[in-house]
């Protein structure tokens, strides 16, 4: 028994419908031509509309009878949606269905879906399959309404038929979706197509490649010039060098190298067109050699620069920086000609101007002068232009007086003046320049409005931007998306976010899109102002309006939301990067760790560090510094100086903050004579040392009584002319404290009010916690009321302490009055504060008050010394309150068990 493919099967099946079974062997050659299978419909006049569909369809329309017959069965089909009422007057129709009618009825369709269901019923109604020009007209009708729900249907269907689209049908399918942009759909087509072995036109495959040329998709280019060749095309060198041209523009060097050497290996040779395009293209990415290489090649090979050979090349030499040979190769070009070649010069001339040299880009304008040319409006833009980049103002507004001698200045003049003077910050001589712009007749273009705004709204002159905005004439001058954007940046920069969002409003009714650049710059200053919720609301908006985030929307969210401090959130986004297809980029881990880091989760520092490595991701030097920071935050301190060594070792010179992390780091682990030598290795660099890092060291050789150094090091800070920050005299004073060196410690503190540095919280906390240490009480009161003065509000730890210093001091009024303070604002006492209460109470005999602290702080859960339930004990039989020191008694004795239990254990 024979065995069928599942491609046999499917033809046997539609075969079978057809009427008509054809062998099985058959093979798809007749898919390559226009033909069709014999007797479609069963009827022998349909024979002579196939083989002639244009006259048979030319005749068709032509009769009057037919043309009735379209026109009324579209009136049905008009009349609602397909359903059993509508077939029934379909089948009203005395006529069976003919070719020439479906054919005309699909043509006056535009509705895909609609088409599609009169398509079936004809099958239906006449048990034959349709003819090829039913089938290409479906698809005609798919290229007017772009439609392509049904295309691998109905091509898989012709496919089992064994014919295929039109040549002609092909190609509009293909360009109508070029037309459109839509140019991964018109890859699709040809991809279907050939997905049922069907090959597509070569006008289709060559109008799409230009297309993709324009919008730099070279990938999608290369893939269908090399389908082209498997299907049996001749590929020309006009299409290499259209594929070379885009490879090159990207960068992709090796790509485009690959494929001149796949042109000259298929023995084609390279022509003037292609050179030109080479040099033009390699150079313009840099490799300015390579480009030499191919302007000496075409030489040896017989061919002719031309003014584009040499104009390009010199563009490429200036571009360089390579003035001499630039200016060898010009004089090559004009040394023989009795006209110079306008655009040789205009790109000498900015090639001069760009190095400074304007004396010579002035000469090259009198040089033209002299051969007869005079020098044109382009010419004196370039100078204009470099002009304006030196910031030479006054000697361009001479060269714009100079140059209505030779030529009329035109728009793109007016523009570069009025940059110029934008950014120079003489907005009042730039609307001069405009005013003066209109009485030569000349009115201000988009481009014009576009400066005039962005500069404006950088100058802060917001109502005068939205002024120029306003004041807009829609049908002369309309604002693009450029304008929109800077206004709405503009606004939103400046906090007026609820004017940005009006704004942003009026664009969607305009014909402008917003696209991603208004988003992001709408989500960053909405979050800037505190309005996350909105911000949130605005991302929801963008997503329903269609418009795809990009990654640097995408990298503005996340980091907005870890600053807010939307840790979750920051992490969604992340994976949301992904989930859009996009690949996280260094900037986008980067925010990622950093966010992490700021909010505690420095751990998980290695695993993205090392998650980038794998994704091949080549780091800068900001990422690097805030990896660094994470992995010393997260006690990997040598892992952080490894990384420290493998940027020096890629040429990348860390920074003040690469420094600062490192040496923090392992200053924080107490590792302090490598932290002053990466100290000593930053300043010997030439790193310019800020107070942050001066600070760390301060600290760490404080903490571990090294006071004598950390004087030095705060010595040297003072001598660079750098002024200590509080967290510096915090640093110093901790230490000194630590080392009960309180007299020196208050002639620190004393310094640090002389040098107008602001004590905070934390300043007085360790003077009073330093003086209480030392039972300097009465002294420890003065800087609690100094600091409640100052009107800082003390933290836990400094109330603890205050509250402990007078309760042993003996002033327990004060200290009971200052722990109910701390407790109606909230404050939670710890053990020691509680147990230093009881204790003071009980010395000063206020045995019931210290008794009811006892049962508050069992209530509370907070630990209960010993020795405290012993004075307690004491105070309460002193005071005969035997009943209170019976229940603290049987604590003591519950409390003696267990400390005896757990020694026995």
């Amino acid at each position: 028994m024979m065995i069928l493919s599942r491609s046999q099967v499917l033809k046997f099946r539609f075969a079978l419908k057809c009427g008509k079974i054809y062998p099985l062997s058959c093979k798809f050659s007749s898919v390559f031509s226009n033909g069709s299978p014999p007797d479609m419909y069963g009827k022998p006049k349909v024979n002579s509309f196939i083989d002639d569909a244009s006259h048979s369809h030319d005749n068709a329309i032509k009769s009057e009878g037919m043309g009735k017959a379209v026109h009324d069965v579209c009136r049905v089909l008009d009349t609602g949606p397909w359903g059993p009422s509508l077939e029934d007057a379909l089948n009203s129709f005395d006529e069976m269905p003919q070719p020439e009618l479906v054919v005309g009825v699909i043509r006056r369709l535009k509705d895909v879906k609609v088409a599609l269901q009169y398509f079936r019923w004809v099958e239906r109604k006449t048990e034959q399959p349709h003819c090829p020009e039913a089938y290409n007209t479906l698809l005609m009708l798919m290229a007017r309404t772009r439609n392509l729900d049904y295309l691998e249907q109905i091509i898989e269907e012709m496919s089992l038929a064994g014919f295929g689209p039109f040549n002609s049908t092909c190609i509009d399918l293909v360009a109508s979706f070029v037309k459109s942009q839509k140019l991964r759909e018109a890859f699709g087509v040809i991809e279907t197509m050939r997905k049922f072995k069907i090959r597509p036109a070569y006008s289709a495959y060559t109008t799409l490649i230009g297309a993709l040329s324009a919008a730099h998709e070279a990938d999608l280019m290369l893939t269908l010039l090399h389908q082209m060749q498997e299907i049996g095309y001749e590929v020309s060198v006009h299409l290499f060098t259209t594929l070379i041209r885009v490879f090159a523009r990207e960068g992709r060097v090796d790509a485009a190298l690959s494929l001149l050497d796949e042109m000259k290996s298929n023995s084609f040779n390279a022509d003037l067109v292609l050179y030109n395009v080479c040099i033009d293209c390699f150079g313009k990415v840099g490799k300015v050699d390579m480009a030499w290489k191919f302007f000496h090649e075409m030489k040896s090979h017989g061919l002719v620069p031309d003014d584009v050979t040499y104009t390009s090349m010199i563009g490429v030499l200036c571009k360089a920086e390579r003035l001499d040979e630039a200016i060898g190769l010009f004089e090559e070009l004009d040394i023989n000609r009795s006209v110079p070649c306008v655009y040789a010069y205009n790109t000498m001339i900015m090639g001069y101007g760009s190095s400074g040299k304007f004396d010579e880009a002035y000469n090259l304008l009198e040089r033209q002068r002299k051969k007869g040319c005079i020098p044109n409006v382009i010419a004196y833009n370039c100078i204009l232009t470099c002009l304006a980049r030196k910031g030479k103002i006054e000697e361009a507004l001479r060269v714009f007086e100079e140059m209505k001698k030779d030529a009329a200045p035109n728009l793109p003049t007016y523009n570069i003046l009025i940059d110029m003077l934008c950014k120079a910050g003489k907005l009042e001589a730039a609307l001069k320049v405009q005013d003066s712009m209109k009485e030569a007749g000349l009115f201000p273009n988009i481009m014009t409005v576009n400066i005039m705004v962005d500069r404006l709204c950088k100058a802060q002159r917001l109502d005068e931007a939205c002024s120029i905005f306003l004041g807009l004439d829609h049908k002369v001058c309309t604002p693009d998306a450029v304008t929109f954007c800077s206004l709405i940046d503009g606004l939103g920069r400046h906090g007026r976010v609820n004017d940005a969002y009006m704004l942003y409003e009026k664009m969607v009714d305009s014909v402008q899109t917003p696209n991603a650049v208004v988003y992001t710059s709408l989500l960053k200053n909405f979050f800037k102002c505190g309005r996350n919720e909105d911000a949130h609301k605005i991302y929801k908006e963008m997503i329903h309006r269609g418009c795809s985030p990009d990654l640097v929307l995408l990298n503005t969210y996340m980091d907005c939301v870890f600053k807010a401090g939307e840790i979750e959130k920051g992490r969604a986004l992340f994976e949301e990067i992904k989930a859009q297809g996009l690949i996280p980029s260094v900037q986008s881990y980067s925010i990622l760790i950093h966010g992490l880091v700021k909010a505690g989760f420095s751990k998980e520092t290695y695993k993205l560090f090392y998650e980038m490595k794998e994704q091949g991701l080549h780091l800068d030097t900001r990422a690097y510094n805030i990896v660094i920071d994470g992995f010393c935050k997260s006690g990997k301190v040598n892992k952080a100086y490894q990384l420290l060594e493998e940027m020096k070792t890629k040429g990348l010179q860390p920074t003040v903050v690469t420094y600062g992390s490192v040496i923090d780091g392992l200053a924080k682990i107490d590792r302090l004579d490598e932290s002053y030598m990466l100290f000593e290795e930053a300043k010997a660099k030439g790193v310019d040392l800020n107070v942050v890092i001066y600070s760390s060291l301060i600290d760490g050789f404080g903490k571990v009584g090294r006071i004598d150094e950390a004087y030095l090091i705060l010595e040297e800070l003072m001598q660079k002319g750098l002024t200590p920050n509080t967290y510096t005299w915090n640093c110093l004073l901790d230490a000194l404290v630590k080392a009960e060196e309180i007299d020196e410690a208050l002639v620190c503190f004393q310094n640090m009010k002389n040098m107008k540095c602001a004590a905070n919280e934390v300043t007085y906390s360790i003077m009073i916690n330093g003086l209480c240490k030392v039972r300097k009480f009465n002294k420890a009161f003065v800087f609690w009321q100094e600091m409640q003065k100052q009107g800082l509000k003390p933290n836990t730890t400094t109330y603890t302490t205050m509250i402990s210093g007078l309760a042993r001091a003996g002033n327990v009024l004060e200290a009971k009055d200052l722990f109910e303070r701390f407790k109606s604002s909230g404050g939670i006492p710890d053990s020691a504060c509680y147990n230093t209460m009881i204790e003071g109470l009980s010395n000063a005999n206020k045995a019931m008050d210290a008794y009811k602290l006892f049962e508050e702080t069992r209530f509370k859960g907070c630990l209960i010394y010993s020795k405290t339930c012993v004075v307690l004990l004491d105070a309460l039989h002193k005071a005969d309150c035997l009943e209170q020191a019976a229940i603290v008694g049987a604590v003591l004795r519950e409390m003696a068990k267990s400390q005896h239990a757990t020694r026995l254990s």
